[in-house]
């Protein structure tokens, strides 16, 4: 049977936000061809004004959408899964953390349903973002994968894998905006304390980090070494700065934290 939305999502947060925002701003989808489902009346105000209908009932949802959307927190997905029994749920994207699939389908009420799962990061909220996606169930119909890298890809970048590597992908782009914002506020910081203005500090440290992020994605032919080197002379500035962060144990403190990240996404999906 023909559902009446092409797309519905329960949960009207931040990164559901951002998600709409991608499909609508970029004319991939009609906005009238959503439905979203959110408690909260002023959630609801606010998604309605991008033109989707949105709803208090979850089931409103589940029931007339040929993709449901869960962008609630894992800890509320149990709830909002009961909400939906009975209704005839047949493709489900996720982008809860450490909710592994057949969890989903368990709590779904069926082994037939096919479900994609979704690590989007911060940056998807302003086009600029990374997701993973893991769609193994649905690699039997290329529309419908075409489908759902479509809808990640109106946010940024989309790398899909399979779904054992989502909590290495947590570690390394789910989280690591923090990781990178952290690296900018030591610059800053680092920067006020050698003279700049902190505005001065911001600009450099940002455009700094820009560009040194471009210039890797677009330097096939150079490894990270070669870049390093290339920034580096012998018994000049730069040279000193990467000694220092050589001593200090850099790349191991990053490979300590990111383990860490990967330890607890691990431990939330058991």
């Amino acid at each position: 049977m023909k559902k009446q939305y092409k797309l519905g999502v329960i949960g009207g947060g931040f990164m559901a936000s951002a998600i709409l925002k991608g499909i609508v701003y970029s004319d991939f989808m009609r906005a009238k061809k959503i439905i979203v489902a959110d408690p909260s009346a002023q959630a609801r105000e606010k998604l309605g004004e991008l033109g989707v209908y949105t709803t208090a009932n979850n089931r409103d949802v589940a029931g007339n959408c040929e993709y449901l959307l869960f962008a609630v927190k894992p800890q509320t997905f149990a709830d909002a899964a009961a909400s939906t029994k009975g209704l005839p749920v047949e493709k489900v994207i996720t982008i809860m953390a450490g909710v592994k699939k057949q969890k989903i389908k368990d709590l779904l009420f069926g082994n037939n349903i096919k479900v994609a799962r979704a690590m989007p990061n911060l940056p998807c909220s302003i086009g600029s973002g990374m997701t993973a996606v893991d769609l193994e169930d649905f690699s039997d119909d290329t529309d419908e994968c075409s489908f759902i890298l479509d809808v990640f890809g109106k946010l940024g970048e989309v790398l899909t894998v399979p779904e054992e590597k989502l909590d290495a992908v947590t570690g390394i782009s789910g989280s690591g905006p923090a990781y990178v914002y952290m690296f900018i506020d030591g610059l800053i910081k680092a920067g006020v304390k050698q003279g700049l203005t902190e505005e001065e500090a911001k600009i450099l440290a940002v455009a700094t980090v820009k560009g040194g992020a471009d210039m890797v994605a677009h330097s096939e032919d150079k490894t990270l070494s070669e870049l390093i080197s290339a920034v580096c002379s012998k018994g000049g500035t730069t040279i000193q700065a990467v000694e220092s962060f050589k001593a200090d144990g850099m790349e191991g403190m990053i490979d300590r934290a990111v383990a860490a990240c990967v330890k607890r996404s691990k431990e939330l999906s058991e």
